[in-house]
């Protein structure tokens, strides 16, 4: 089971704000180190396939996801065979006291610019706060990351003035426009494939030959 967007009971001042816009979203004047040449994701990786992964640091379902296959996915693309492209989105902000799906994706962000993405998230999926209350503080985002490395002044003093906010949410409205509804939603060079690694990693060899 998936956290859906269109079917799941949230407030509708959410569904409003992530209400796909009329165009082609445009992007923000400031994007992550690594991002997307779309500027929609952080890019993990250069192999021949493309995994895109779009998650929300709020959704319970995306924690165990990547818990059971963030691994996996990070190894194929450390071998070479794929490029992972994570997609962070914030449809969940609504589900708590204090916007966390949209400054987590913000924190993740600062992550990136300081090379370290895929262990921020890991982290920030591995110390996820429940629904519907308040998500961790600026304060905790910077200790979760001082935990995997992440010291320097860039990130430190970035987080708190959560600088890829508009990102998250142009990442958001791109997923949208692509026909994403759903966390974890996976797709392997463009097709859905089911969010789990041996699912990916079949697509993945298949698209390899």
């Amino acid at each position: 089971m998936r956290h859906s967007l269109w079917m799941r009971a949230l407030p509708l001042v959410l569904l409003a704000r992530t209400a796909p816009r009329a165009g082609v979203p445009t992007a923000p004047r400031r994007v992550p180190a690594h991002a997307a040449p779309e500027g929609d994701g952080v890019v993990v990786g250069s192999g021949p396939v493309v995994v895109d992964a779009y998650i929300d640091f709020q959704c319970p379902f995306c924690r165990a996801f990547e818990l059971s296959s963030g691994d996996e996915l990070r190894a194929m693309a450390a071998d070479g065979r794929t490029t992972l492209v994570y997609h962070p989105m914030d449809f969940l902000d609504h589900a708590s006291t204090n916007h966390y799906s949209s400054r987590a994706a913000s924190a993740s962000g600062c992550a990136s610019d300081g090379d370290r993405f895929e262990d921020y998230a890991r982290v920030l999926f591995a110390n996820q706060p429940p629904e519907g209350g308040p998500g961790l503080t600026d304060d905790q985002l910077v200790e979760l990351g001082t935990s995997v490395g992440l010291t320097d002044p860039g990130f430190v003093q970035g987080v708190p003035s959560h600088p890829y906010v508009p990102w998250a949410d142009y990442v958001t409205q791109r997923a949208l426009a692509r026909g994403v509804s759903a966390t974890p939603t996976t797709l392997v060079d463009g097709v859905p494939v089911p969010a789990n690694a041996r699912a990916i990693a079949a697509a993945v060899a298949s698209g390899a030959r």
